[in-house]
């Protein structure tokens, strides 16, 4: 059973070794809508790419995110594209609608462990989002869509391999997301998983697995009740 927003989890966070957290509408809100200026470039891509008009564009895309985790998986299988230059263009947006959040900093650095960022997006679009946060040195490492040798989250294969790059023990670690379905594969390697909720429609699939330990609109709120 799902625990109610912000209720404190029944788990000792002194035996939490490593916490990893995903970044886009995770750390942030998701009222920020920082996907809504990178999908808008995502379709504008493809339109460019493949000379078609941009809501053809948008149809390409969603399909491929679909089906592939992310649009520039689907991108890299069927048109072979360079990611830097797809990951380039659509992460070159407005951050400001990121506001600071200091109340969070002070309470990941309260907590024991180690906290990472685990995420679909790039190393220079995770930095500029923790920039507007104002809580980047509370982070110790970050795993992005390069890393995962641009495989996705939620196959498998980037969740292993972040746990051995960063040697993270799943016995003793936390993931928190805001995709429920990227919880399932934590879930089976052992870690305790963390759903924040969004109105987003893709936020929910799957919240209703047992994979889902523990949920929340707000994650601040939810770790105070920890500290």
């Amino acid at each position: 059973m799902l625990l109610a927003m912000n209720t404190a989890p029944s788990f000792d966070p002194f035996t939490v070794s490593d916490w990893v957290f995903d970044l886009d509408n995770t750390l942030y809100p998701a009222e920020c809508d920082l996907f809504r200026q990178v999908d808008l470039k995502m379709g504008d891509f493809i339109s460019r790419l493949l000379d078609i008009p941009y809501d053809d564009a948008r149809g390409i895309q969603k399909q491929y995110f679909r089906e592939h985790g992310t649009t520039l998986r689907g991108l890299m299988i069927h048109h072979d594209i360079d990611p830097h230059d797809f990951l380039g263009h659509v992460h070159n947006i407005d951050y400001s609608p990121v506001p600071a959040n200091p109340d969070l900093g002070e309470i990941l650095t309260q907590l024991p462990g180690r906290k990472l960022i685990f995420t679909n997006g790039t190393v220079a679009h995770a930095e500029a989002v923790l920039d507007r946060l104002q809580i980047g040195s509370v982070f110790e490492g970050i795993f992005d869509i390069a890393d995962a040798d641009f495989v996705p989250k939620p196959n498998e294969e980037p969740y292993r391999k972040m746990l051995s790059e960063h040697g993270v023990s799943p016995e003793s670690s936390v993931m928190v997301e805001d995709m429920a379905k990227n919880l399932e594969v934590p879930a089976k390697l052992g870690m305790r998983t963390v759903w924040v909720k969004t109105d987003h429609a893709w936020s929910g699939d799957g919240a209703s697995a047992d994979y889902v330990h523990h949920e929340t609109r707000d994650i601040t709120g939810w770790l105070k009740a920890l500290v």
